[in-house]
């Protein structure tokens, strides 16, 4: 019975396929100009005789491999897709990346000419006399310029020019305190060194005004002024120091006496001697 039913249903398949051929012309039809036959035709060359299908004929080798082409296409297509996508992706992201940073130098750069017109409208009121306004300007371009790793030039400049105005204002300790800030940014500032040692002579400071005419000649030996002042202002230092030691001599006495007091005794039973050779003191007990 199951060998029936095989037989019957593969019978019916040769039947279908057969009216299939049938339907379709079987002529051989020969093309004038090719000399190729007709598509109909080859099919039905193509069926051996007897062939019965199963149902599951597979495709022809061109049809795969156009099959298998065209699924190729697409993939690359799709990878050079996905790939164009992520390269303009990255790009993208580099170019936003870089972005700010332009933007940055741009902000840098205009902040930088902001500063040095108000040096410039500074200087011009210095000119005039107007120190106190030309103050307020110097004080506008260190903050314009502030925190831009470029602007230390400016700013060191803004700050000797400052110093200058706190002279004429006859405010030597603020001049000196901007032209700390002056040779902080650049050690190498010879007219901040020049202000800062005028500074401390008027408030009799000799030792640090020596110290920075010495610092001078170091830069330029042939620096006239800074050699002139060190000659001019030792002789001065001198004069000081021996003053300052008369003066701390004066206290120690003071200080001893209302100790010695006590025990019947003063200073005067001690007496200092000065060596020629060091300049020290020792002291020596005279009854």
């Amino acid at each position: 019975q199951a060998n029936y039913f095989f037989t019957e249903k593969t019978e019916r398949r040769r039947r279908n396929f057969q009216k299939l051929i049938e339907m379709v012309s079987i002529e051989q039809v020969d093309s004038p100009a090719t000399g190729k036959t007709s598509t109909a035709a080859a099919a039905a060359e193509a069926v051996p005789s007897g062939y019965v299908s199963d149902g599951y004929e597979t495709a022809s080798d061109t049809e795969l491999n156009g099959t298998e082409n065209g699924s190729n296409r697409e993939s690359e297509n799709t990878i050079n897709t996905a790939s164009s996508s992520s390269d303009g992706d990255l790009l993208k992201e580099k170019t936003q990346g870089q972005q700010p940073e332009v933007n940055q130098e741009q902000l840098n750069e205009k902040a930088l000419a902001q500063a040095n017109d108000a040096k410039v409208e500074g200087n011009a009121l210095f000119k005039d006399g107007l120190y106190e306004e030309a103050l307020s300007k110097y004080e506008l371009a260190l903050q314009v310029a502030a925190d831009i790793p470029s602007s230390t030039e400016i700013r060191s400049i803004c700050h000797a020019n400052r110093a200058a105005c706190f002279t004429k204002l006859g405010k030597h300790e603020e001049t000196i305190k901007e032209c700390t800030k002056a040779l902080e940014l650049n050690p190498t500032y010879i007219k901040a060194l020049v202000r800062r040692a005028e500074a401390h002579e008027k408030l009799e400071h000799f030792e640090e005004a020596i110290t920075d005419m010495t610092k001078i000649l170091e830069l330029e030996p042939s620096h006239d002024q800074a050699r002139r002042t060190v000659m001019r202002l030792k002789p001065l230092a001198d004069e000081k120091r021996e003053k300052m030691k008369e003066e701390m001599i004066g206290k120690l006495k003071e200080m001893g006496n209302s100790i010695l007091g006590r025990f019947g005794m003063s200073v005067d039973n001690f007496k200092t001697v000065k060596d020629p050779n060091t300049g020290s003191y020792s002291v020596q007990f005279q009854k």
